[in-house]
């Protein structure tokens, strides 16, 4: 309660970067540590056989266990929901994990879920092909085809999903439509905000319900760690009929029912106790401490990260070497109207691209970078490029390919927080080596 109090006092009276630094945190009472302590332990000493029981029945806070809290974890937990202006977030053990939860704790056997078709590949693969296993149904739109989201919604659908900013084609999503959408049909909105991070757009401001983070990426900022969260926004209304598991007692509610009990936290409290820790994908301390580490600086980064893709973008627009280029800071590009509304202090650091030359040019570019470097991850201080038809999307078929907005020449470029200048030269030597061949 009193965190609570806390969190929505400085959410009202701070700005951005000062929750980024200070957002979440409760100092150690032993030490008064600056920094959120590391809690390297996987348990914690009860002071007797009823103080165990209360927080075994929830009638006391408390940690019991560190698959489900940590004190390092809930305060990543706490900045996190502060930073998304949410009510509460969940941490889990990688963006994958907090992405599969986020749907598995609403869908089950019989249920149905709607994506948009523009999504990271092991998001894709998850929902076409393992979500089937678990019974549950998919059905991909294109991104901003409202008809044809609203035409796919049936019944038993539990949940829209999307992207603030797709991975990797780089289409904006609009959110104000796609939330009205899902809000008419009474189901939830989830939004992977993980290219935008909340620095740039906060979805809950355009009506998504629950947000996921790959902290993996600009969270952690270093490249250092795995790990994921999901965010509640606390506003969407369970009790409507779509979700009678929320209003009837179920195991770990103690006999009252998750929106009784946690009231605008029930589903991210429900994500806790069903999926982190029934399934177990809990985020290290250790991983936690670097992502407050990381999000004291988000801020900072992310205008750095921006203005470098500025410059690199329209390099790349250029350079008649390049045979297109999507960028949503660009003027002309199909998202950057969208990204106008929705992106507030830049249009993010991934860029997507080809070469001249089709498949074999751009993988020549790939090939011939020095200071980027050639690797499956972003968000990273350092610029990475990657080729996703080979790597991050392979499993997907060439018609998904193809619906994903992914083309056999496509490069994802992460543009790091270098000297722009050291980045663009990088880009036209790599370019010349490739347009040469």
């Amino acid at each position: 309660g009193a965190m609570e109090r806390e969190n929505s006092v400085m959410r009202q009276r701070m700005g951005f970067g000062t929750l980024a630094v200070h957002g979440g945190q409760k100092l150690d009472p032993i030490t008064r540590s600056c920094l959120t302590p590391i809690y390297q332990t996987a348990s914690y000493v009860f002071r007797d056989c009823a103080h165990g029981a209360r927080l075994f029945t929830g009638e006391e806070e408390g940690d019991i266990y560190s698959r489900i809290s940590n004190p390092t974890c809930s305060a990543f937990e706490d900045r996190m929901a502060v930073l998304e202006d949410g009510s509460a977030a969940v941490a889990a053990a990688s963006g994958q994990a907090a992405m599969a939860y986020s749907v598995l704790a609403i869908a089950s056997h019989g249920d149905h879920v709607v994506a948009a078709s523009n999504l990271y590949g092991g998001t894709y693969s998850f929902l076409a092909s393992t979500l089937k296993r678990f019974g549950v149904g998919v059905t991909f739109v294109p991104p901003n085809d409202l008809d044809a989201l609203n035409r796919a919604i049936t019944p038993r659908t539990r949940a829209v999903y999307g992207e603030t900013i797709g991975n990797p084609a780089l289409d904006v999503l609009d959110l104000e439509g796609t939330a009205s959408v899902a809000h008419s049909r009474r189901i939830p909105l989830i939004i992977d905000n993980t290219f935008a991070t909340p620095y740039l757009c906060r979805p809950f401001e355009y009506g998504a319900d629950i947000v996921v983070h790959s902290a993996t990426k600009y969270i952690c900022g270093h490249g250092s760690s795995i790990g994921g969260v999901v965010v509640d926004s606390g506003r969407f209304d369970w009790t409507s009929g779509n979700f009678p598991e929320f209003t009837s007692p179920e195991l770990g509610t103690g006999g009252s029912s998750w929106v009784d009990r946690f009231g605008e936290a029930a589903y991210a409290e429900k994500v806790r106790a069903q999926m982190v820790k029934d399934l177990g994908g809990c985020l290290a301390p250790f991983n936690a401490f670097l992502f407050l580490m990381g999000l004291e600086t988000l801020h900072v980064r992310m205008e750095r990260h921006c203005s470098n893709a500025q410059a690199v973008a329209e390099y790349l627009a250029s350079h008649p070497g390049v045979q297109w280029v999507r960028y949503p800071g660009l003027e002309g590009d199909p998202s950057n109207l969208l990204a106008r509304k929705c992106l507030k202090g830049g249009f993010g650091a991934m860029i997507a691209f080809g070469v001249k030359g089709g498949l074999e040019a751009s993988r020549t570019f790939a090939d011939s970078v020095e200071l980027i470097m050639l690797l499956a991850n972003l968000g990273d201080t350092r610029s990475l490029v990657v080729h996703p038809a080979t790597t991050t999307h392979h499993e997907l078929t060439p018609e998904q390919r193809q619906a994903s907005g992914i083309s056999d020449d496509l490069l994802r470029l992460s543009v790091g927080i270098e000297d722009a200048n050291d980045i663009i030269d990088d880009v036209d030597r790599a370019l010349r080596a490739a347009v040469r061949e």
